[in-house]
């Protein structure tokens, strides 16, 4: 056995403190924007007394559409910290408890092709008996974090919306990241040139923080099962 048990116990602890850094990065960093957005809406100071406009656009249309990206990229670098963090937690775990150098990427070639949380799935099922039936988090959540965190290192210079894949709706026909009055009218059919646009907001983003801090207690807990049972036997 090459590490002690509070080096394993270590592992969950910072994965929490990264989340909890992450809920508080996205509130103070999105609370200008929120609050530009509102008092548009409002018509309160300093946008209460619009100019002269015969466009027929709304008063103060580009400032809000301004703070509405903003927001979104607020939402996209936390939900890259979130996948980033996730990914470290099973590398951390993988170094502290398997022999030699990445040995689950080498083990599960297949398996991490459709991203790191099935690779690491498959090879902690096997190697610590984890069964992936029984765990209480929501993995297609879990999953579309680091789908989220993928597109949103591609958006375009010219376009700020950052529309779901055919990898995405392939697998999910609405997926978890998307606004919720925005339909899709293609039937699920990936090929389709009607897509979701990807929208992290802080209600997405906290629940998806929350299922991510599930999945990784349930597999820390399992982990330490295992050692357990092996330090039983020996």
């Amino acid at each position: 056995d090459r590490t002690c048990h509070t080096d394993r116990m270590d592992v969950l602890y910072f994965l929490k403190e990264r989340t909890e850094l992450i809920r508080h990065f996205y509130g103070s960093a999105s609370t200008p924007m929120v609050e530009t957005k509102r008092l548009i809406e409002a018509g309160e100071a300093p946008f209460h007394d619009p100019p002269f406009d015969d466009s027929g656009e709304p008063a103060y249309l580009s400032e809000w559409l301004r703070a509405d990206v903003e927001l979104e990229l607020v939402g996209r670098a936390a939900v890259s910290m979130l996948s980033e963090a996730l990914k470290q937690f099973f590398v951390n775990w993988e170094r502290r408890t398997l022999p030699g150098d990445r040995p689950c990427q080498r083990a599960k070639p297949k398996e991490f092709a459709g991203g790191f949380v099935a690779g690491y799935a498959s090879c902690f099922g096997e190697a610590f008996g984890l069964d992936w039936t029984a765990c209480p988090a929501r993995l297609d959540v879990v999953e579309q974090v680091v789908l989220a965190r993928n597109l949103s290192q591609h958006s375009d210079l010219v376009l700020d919306q950052v529309e779901h894949d055919s990898r995405t709706r392939s697998k999910y026909d609405r997926p978890f990241f998307m606004r919720p009055d925005e339909l899709t009218f293609d039937d699920g059919n990936p090929n389709s040139f009607m897509s979701p646009s990807l929208h992290i907001n802080r209600d997405l983003l906290f629940k998806a923080i929350e299922q991510v801090e599930v999945l990784c207690t349930w597999v820390q807990e399992g982990i330490e099962g295992s050692w357990h049972k092996q330090r039983a036997l020996s």
